[in-house]
């Protein structure tokens, strides 16, 4: 093997401290290395990650308007970061023959080399880290049915459930809204989306900058299937899906044929960057992936332009702990989703299926982060699904409440590859729900493009409830958010017309007009109800969301209505009282 070209320069002044310093820095660059690295023979060839010390601060992306301008100066702050710091570590490597990947989304570098190459880069003061790119592997749906042949006409349950039907009908479709999607690609000619991709003008097809593919290699994971089947092939310059997960989360964004009615935000574009292989990515390839979709290229990856972002990501696959992930490399993709969220692109994650293993399963990134929002998966009753993903983030050490509320994802309809359609379970169909309702949010105000924090305000005060028995981090199920559904179940209408300032906040019957004690109770609870005039009604619904007690009144406003339902069967409950005014929701707990 030949020996590793140190391209270091020093000034001989104060030699003795000097070479006190050199050798701290001997004794210490291994601290530096995430532990994995370390371990293998010192010859063995490693896969890594530099991340620089120096990164990007783009905070002051926050004082501009427009989604343009957030992204342009996100870009180029950046690019001009990365520019300015790695040149030490190109160096080496180019001086040792060494093939490299530069990012500046996250300032950091990947390449392959052994230690003693690792040891070369870990002595520079300008690294933070260097990390394994491990192998991901995307959150699988499973209890798969396939259909083949033509469409049905169908309106898809979680279609008709988050309301999108009634926001159509205001209008809105995701008319001037781009959605984006990194999974194992798409079928793009699928009938149910081909018309709705960016590259599609009717006639022809234009890939660039519409389409990447970050899978250049094949992921040694795949053991059991041959080295060079991909199905799709490497760096292929036409989207491509060799799985069929991508496209089937493409369709619940913005598919439809017909009457066959699939997605949330039928007149919304799309376009997609391939991340995995077959299922399996890395943190290069998620990386890379985020970075185009900052900056969308042409199929020659050059002249990046901001301009071209979508308006929302969804991204529907993980990294569990027995595929290699550990915390030495969370902030990588951390760092990705600040900068991305920065200059305005709104990064919806789902929250994986661990939950029949508990609490504390939200555990992988991206579904871990802040500013990532996390979606668990409803059923047609809006009750969590088993195998949702729980909080809280305890994997990180911040006990970050998590799921941010939850989407339909069971026995959801979508397109698959050939043409056809499959019926999936999973929070990977969770989140493409939410990215569709976002679309829709945007395209009924045009202001919401590039404004994060406002959407994500309003995606958690537009919910509808949702119900589970546990508690997880401290937090009941009777209190809303919790780590459950996070704060409930999106809905599509509600949102819109709160993006429209068209009032639907439970404060039109605010506390001093309805009190309810005591709660929790054994026998009767009492609500009180003042100052209210006309037809009110109050409705009590279990767990599974059946009505248990339903009592209606024509109020006079000045008289005190007491009511005193009676319910059997402890547990927790959930009550809804609604008047012209508005309605006012809570829970109910029987002891």
């Amino acid at each position: 093997m030949k020996k590793i070209k140190y391209l270091h320069v020093l000034v001989f002044v104060c030699a003795i401290p000097l070479m006190m310093s050199w050798q701290s820095v001997e004794q210490e660059w291994h601290q530096k290395v995430d532990d994995r690295l370390l371990e293998a023979n010192k010859n063995t060839e490693r896969d890594f990650l530099v991340m620089m010390a120096d990164q990007a601060n783009v905070s002051m992306a926050g004082a501009l308007r427009s989604k343009e301008d957030k992204g342009r100066m996100v870009y180029e702050t950046l690019k001009a970061k990365a520019l300015s710091t790695q040149q030490p570590i190109v160096d080496i490597l180019v001086s040792n023959g060494i093939k490299y990947k530069s990012f500046y989304i996250v300032n950091a570098i990947r390449a392959k080399g052994d230690l003693d190459l690792i040891q070369a880069i870990a002595m520079l003061p300008a690294v933070e880290k260097i990390t394994e790119n491990s192998r991901y592997k995307l959150t699988q749906p499973f209890s798969s049915t396939v259909e083949k042949g033509d469409p049905v006409v169908n309106l898809e349950w979680g279609v008709e459930k988050v309301r999108a039907p009634q926001v159509w009908e205001m209008g809105y479709e995701g008319e001037g809204v781009v959605v984006g999607g990194q999974d194992t690609g798409y079928e793009w000619f699928h009938p149910a989306i081909m018309e709705k991709y960016r590259g599609w003008d009717g006639m022809t097809a234009d890939h660039n900058y519409n389409w990447h593919d970050a899978i250049h290699e094949l992921n040694p994971l795949h053991m059991d299937t041959i080295p060079d089947a991909n199905p799709c092939g490497l760096s292929v310059s036409v989207p491509c899906d060799d799985h069929n997960h991508g496209t089937h989360t493409m369709g619940t964004m913005v598919g439809r044929v017909d009457s066959n009615y699939i997605g949330i935000a039928p007149s919304a574009r799309w376009i997609g960057c391939r991340n995995m292989d077959r299922g399996y990515g890395q943190p290069s390839t998620y990386i890379e992936c985020f970075e185009w979709f900052l900056a969308p290229t042409d199929l020659n990856n050059a002249n990046p332009d901001p301009s071209k972002a979508p308006h929302v990501i969804a991204n529907s696959w993980s990294c569990p702990e027995m595929e290699g992930c550990n915390p030495s490399n969370f902030s990588l993709m951390q760092t990705a989703v600040e900068n991305l969220d920065a200059a305005g692109v709104f990064v919806v994650v789902s929250a994986g299926n661990s939950g029949g293993q508990g609490c504390s399963t939200v555990r992988t990134p991206a579904a871990i982060f802040e500013k990532s929002f996390t979606v668990g998966a409803s059923n047609s009753v809006d009750t969590l699904a088993w195998f949702s993903s729980k909080g809280d983030v305890t994997v990180d050490g911040s006990n970050r409440m998590k799921p941010d509320l939850v989407a339909p994802g069971v026995s959801v309809r979508s397109c698959i590859r050939n043409g056809n359609y499959a019926t999936w379970n999973g929070t990977s169909m969770a989140g493409p729900h939410v990215a569709g309702v976002v679309a829709l949010m945007i395209s009924a105000d045009p202001t919401l493009a590039g404004d994060t924090d406002r959407i994500r305000d309003i995606l958690h005060g537009t919910t509808e409830l949702a119900f589970d028995q546990d508690t997880c981090g401290g937090t009941p199920p009777t209190i809303y958010p919790n780590n459950l559904v996070g704060y409930g179940r999106v809905d599509a209408l509600n949102a819109v017309n709160e993006a429209l300032g068209v009032s639907t906040s439970l404060l039109s019957l605010s506390e001093l007009l309805v009190k309810v004690y005591p709660n929790p109770f054994f026998a009767q609870i009492q609500i009180e109800l003042t100052d209210l005039t006309g037809p009110t009604q109050l409705e009590v619904f279990d767990a599974l969301g059946k009505v248990v007690y339903r009592e209606t009144w024509d109020l006079t406003g000045n008289d005190l209505k007491v009511v005193r339902p009676t319910i059997s069967g402890n547990g927790v409950y959930f009550y809804r009282i609604k008047h012209k005014d508005g309605f006012k929701e809570g829970k109910l707990v029987k002891l």
